[in-house]
């Protein structure tokens, strides 16, 4: 996979930035994080060379200073709220959260409930806490947030949450997921810290969108595509552009709360620290783009990835019409077609020629790739194969695995688990590679080239099921397919 993120001199820098934040605001600084702290596959899909960790090894570099409070929505907790990429709700989630952050050296202080207003629910979760020594707050709704700043900014508003114990100069607020209440919750502490004579600050990591890029670059197009469920529309700030003369690219919610923000940071300390939305960020993450070249085409893939998946979810039920046509309409910025994904065409090409479910994958040196569902296996497992066979240079009439090997399988499958689709997924031939590869050096040399596919962009002319997904992400595959069920043989 061609790089074109510098991921240490991203950490370096990161790390660095912040610690002067803390700096400047007294030794005291309430850190909203936006997105995911570990697992952020979307950075590393359109900025190639980001680990998925990476925010969580800079900021372990500040783990002796820093400690972690974990925000949950009382209505998310009340609706069985799900993580879409891990299927676990929020509230199993935040368990998740505290578990791998204290397995990585991180205090975690404790968990604030936000939007509380005596749910039952929320009080079971609580005292499911409490019973595991885990320390929760409560935050609780305030009418008219964010607009009503008069009755935000008193003792019946912020005054009336509770106040977070706090022992470390950084304290980062995470969530779950987006609408849990961080930004609320600092601001909360900011307000309830100068009662008490703490003139803390706060700042806010967020890496998308990414502020020093241009509006249009395929980068921010990118996660415009990705939150086109949350109708997000990046914006050139125009705060910053005032204050500055300097164009500076942030989203609409930020762009539009602003003036609240100012509003309660003159209420709580009779001044605003920040000229702009963007002035609040500490994202440095533009500034460590080794190769523009290569995150926009990565960028262009993800919007097209993004556009699929949408059109997947409408199919399911799952999404709507306007999540698609907005993806659409980023195409005309990107200056793109669905034309600019190579996997597709080859895909639709070998489906019409051989009257079955197809798939196609480009692999890192332009070699497109193809394969067909047959009676022994699916489209996406028979993909893998002629695709690892092409890497490692073993002839496409080899057969890897042999009938008599994948037949018990089948048996088992159909008879045994009471299964109706007989053909092997993914990870069944992988195990099945993998069982054979101590006596078949082609099937040991196949398996050492599956790193060889991460990076590499895929296409199905069916949908696939969970487990073939979850193979081809943990490959580092970015896969799309057409919205259309399994019903060819």
């Amino acid at each position: 996979m061609k790089t074109g993120f510098d991921n240490d001199k991203y950490i370096r820098l990161q790390s660095e930035h912040i610690k002067e934040r803390i700096a400047k605001f007294g030794n005291k600084l309430y850190l909203e994080l936006g997105g995911k702290l570990f697992d952020d596959y979307h950075a590393s899909r359109v900025l190639p060379g980001f680990q998925p960790d990476s925010k969580l090894r800079m900021l372990s570099q500040l783990a002796d200073h820093a400690e972690i409070v974990i925000v949950i929505s009382a209505r998310d907790i009340e609706r069985n709220k799900v993580r879409n990429d891990l299927g676990i709700t929020y509230d199993m989630d935040v368990l998740r959260l505290r578990d791998e952050f204290m397995a990585r050296g991180f205090l975690v202080s404790s968990v604030v409930v936000t939007h509380y207003d005596g749910q039952c629910s929320a009080d079971a979760f609580r005292n499911r806490l409490s019973r595991l020594g885990i320390t929760t707050y409560v935050h609780y709704t305030i009418e008219g947030y964010p607009n009503n700043v008069a009755l935000i900014d008193s003792d019946e508003g912020f005054g009336r949450n509770d106040y977070i114990e706090t022992t470390r100069p950084l304290v980062i607020a995470t969530a779950p997921g987006p609408g849990s209440g961080k930004m609320a919750v600092c601001l909360s502490q900011l307000y309830n810290e100068h009662r008490r004579g703490v003139e803390a600050g706060y700042a806010k990591f967020e890496t998308f969108p990414v502020w020093s890029l241009p509006l249009k670059h395929p980068v921010n197009i990118a996660y415009e595509a990705a939150t086109a469920d949350l109708n997000d529309v990046n914006m050139i700030d125009p705060f910053h552009l005032e204050a500055y003369g300097k164009t500076a690219i942030n989203y609409n919610r930020d762009i539009e709360i602003f003036p609240v923000l100012n509003a309660l940071f003159e209420g709580i300390y009779g001044h605003n620290p920040y000229k702009s939305p963007t002035d609040m960020g500490v994202n440095m993450v533009g500034f460590c783009i080794s190769d523009d070249a290569v995150c926009r085409e990565a960028s262009n893939q993800e919007i097209i990835r993004r556009y699929y998946t949408a059109l997947n979810r409408l199919a399911q039920a799952d999404g709507n019409d306007a999540e698609v046509s907005k993806i659409a309409l980023l195409f005309n910025q990107a200056k793109i077609t669905t034309a600019h994904r190579r996997p597709i065409a080859a895909a639709k090409e070998r489906a019409e020629r051989s009257g079955k479910a197809a798939s196609a994958i480009e692999l890192g040196d332009g070699t497109i790739i193809t394969a067909e569902s047959s009676e022994l296996l699916g489209p996406s497992a028979a993909l893998i194969l002629n695709a690892v066979k092409h890497l490692a240079g073993i002839d496409h009439s080899v057969k890897l695995i042999p009938q008599s090997l994948i037949e018990p399988i089948q048996h088992t499958k159909l008879c045994y688990l009471q299964g109706r689709n007989p053909r092997l997924h993914t990870d069944e031939v992988l195990v099945a590679l993998s069982v054979l590869s101590p006596h078949d050096d082609n099937c040991r040399r196949a398996l050492e080239k599956l790193p060889e596919l991460n990076g590499c962009q895929m296409h199905s002319t069916v949908m696939l099921g969970e487990v073939d997904h979850k193979i081809f992400k943990k490959l580092g595959v970015g896969l799309t397919c057409d919205p259309a069920r399994k019903n060819r043989h």
